[in-house]
């Protein structure tokens, strides 16, 4: 698997260059590895009020993060998914407001916050109003 253009394009971005429609198109078009926890849950992290899902851009991405977290890398259980799956699929899925944390022990992390024209509208922050979930509007 080879997300050489994904990475190309973050790097872009971080370095000022980039074009972040370029980027997430690159990021929903790329299979990328998802841990999962306990019952075949994927791995999510809370920060800042969100529910952040974890993806990475190669093993070696993923990789470092089961060391980051000082678990045995022998084994460690993951799912590959393409990056439009998880925008709009899992996302909406959290049930709470949240986004996908894409390589979060490398070097060059990037964020997909809940935000218009990145998830759906229905659970987008600055969308409409999402069922059950108070101050979103």
């Amino acid at each position: 698997m080879s997300n050489a253009g994904l990475v190309h394009q973050v790097r872009m971005l971080r370095a000022g260059l980039g074009d972040p429609a370029l980027m997430l198109a690159q990021f929903r078009l790329s299979a990328v590895l998802v841990p999962l926890w306990g019952d075949d849950a994927v791995w999510t992290g809370d920060q800042g009020g969100l529910r952040w899902i974890f993806a990475f851009s190669s093993a070696e991405e993923l990789a470092a993060f089961v060391r980051s977290k000082d678990l045995p890398l022998d084994g460690f259980p993951y799912m590959t998914v393409l990056g439009s799956r998880l925008l709009d699929v899992a996302v909406p899925g959290l049930g709470v407001p949240g986004g996908i944390a894409l390589d979060v022990a490398g070097k060059e992390p990037m964020l997909f916050p809940p935000v218009r024209g990145i998830v759906p509208d229905e659970v987008a922050l600055d969308g409409p109003e999402m069922p059950g979930v108070v101050g979103v509007g």
